[in-house]
């Protein structure tokens, strides 16, 4: 698979409207290029995921063209809440983990270097916004925040490593609610 989409959503005040975040590989001359009305620290991410998914144990595409696409382009986004999607995103689409278990999850989260994840601002608007998702993935430290928000699967995670995981069936995901 080349393509992967991945739900999260933007902070905006007491909103949270969502973003898709549209993770597309394609031969031709490496690089990667983020769109969708980024702000700096969101640019900044691409560093930061890179670095994560290499400490963490994945592959980073460093032979393909990597173009990120945060959607819809006119709403402003800002923050590190799009690391957790924009790995996720380029490890379904460079096939580490199937596109299927991205399907009915929303997550945020900002990426350290090492890839293990930390909190980020904003969580309870976007979690009662995001009823309608099979589950909400987010860092442990934003999981008492978002369980404020009611009747949502939240699981909460330390590291990318321990969401890979959970998304692989491979390790139970303590769940909040």
């Amino acid at each position: 698979m080349t393509l992967a989409i991945v739900a999260t959503r933007a902070g905006v005040g007491l909103d949270a409207p969502a973003v898709h975040v549209e993770v597309h590989l394609a031969n031709g001359l490496p690089g990667l290029t983020l769109v969708g009305l980024p702000e700096t620290a969101v640019k900044e991410s691409r560093e930061r995921v890179r670095s994560a998914l290499v400490n963490a144990g994945f592959d980073f595409p460093n032979t393909r063209r990597i173009t990120l696409n945060l959607a819809p382009a006119d709403l402003p986004k800002e923050g590190g809440r799009f690391d957790l999607p924009i790995a996720l995103g380029i490890l379904a689409a460079s096939g580490q983990i199937p596109v299927e278990a991205l399907e009915g999850i929303e997550c945020a989260g900002e990426l350290a270097l090492d890839g293990k994840l930390r909190a980020v601002p904003g969580i309870l608007p976007f979690a009662l916004a995001t009823r309608r998702a099979k589950a909400l993935i987010i860092p442990r430290d934003c999981a008492d925040e978002a369980a404020l928000a009611g009747d949502l699967p939240v699981l909460p995670a330390d590291t990318l490593w321990q969401v890979v995981a959970h998304l692989l069936g491979q390790r139970k995901s303590h769940r909040t609610n």
